[in-house]
């Protein structure tokens, strides 16, 4: 049996967390993914450990993670997308400088995106993990 994700949902407060982003870009991007993945998803943003901001939930193979969600690190914006969907990678050809691993999204800034082609993007992750199909989660 897997062991359950140390990555868990908290208390903590997902403003006060994008407060103290400390470059003033990737805390902007910070703020506009939030109220982006927020409007979409119809879910509160959460905290999921010390860095990952979440919406929703589903049970994985290996515990619950969020549906969607992003991290404003320091090298990167992350943004935690299914791309298990017809038309992702049409999609992510459109959508402007980034790069991408298992479940995740890379972009230096969110300028360098298509804002229509993220909003479609955010959109079809969510409806997809909605549908019950999870993507791998983690990076």
């Amino acid at each position: 049996m897997p062991a359950e994700p140390k990555t868990r949902p908290t208390e903590a407060s997902v403003p006060d967390f994008i407060a103290a982003v400390e470059n003033p870009r990737r805390r902007v991007d910070a703020e506009a993914v939030n109220a982006l993945m927020t409007e979409v998803s119809g879910e509160p943003a959460v905290l999921w450990g010390p860095s990952i901001i979440g919406y929703g939930s589903y049970r994985g193979p290996t515990g619950d993670w969020p549906i969607i969600g992003f991290s404003p690190r320091k090298a990167n914006l992350v943004l935690y997308v299914s791309r298990d969907f017809d038309g992702a990678e049409d999609l992510l050809a459109r959508l402007g400088k980034h790069k991408t691993s298992v479940g995740c999204l890379y972009v230096n800034r969110l300028d360098d995106l298509d804002p229509a082609v993220l909003r479609e993007l955010v959109e079809r992750s969510v409806a997809r993990m909605r549908a019950g199909n999870p993507a791998t989660a983690g990076c």
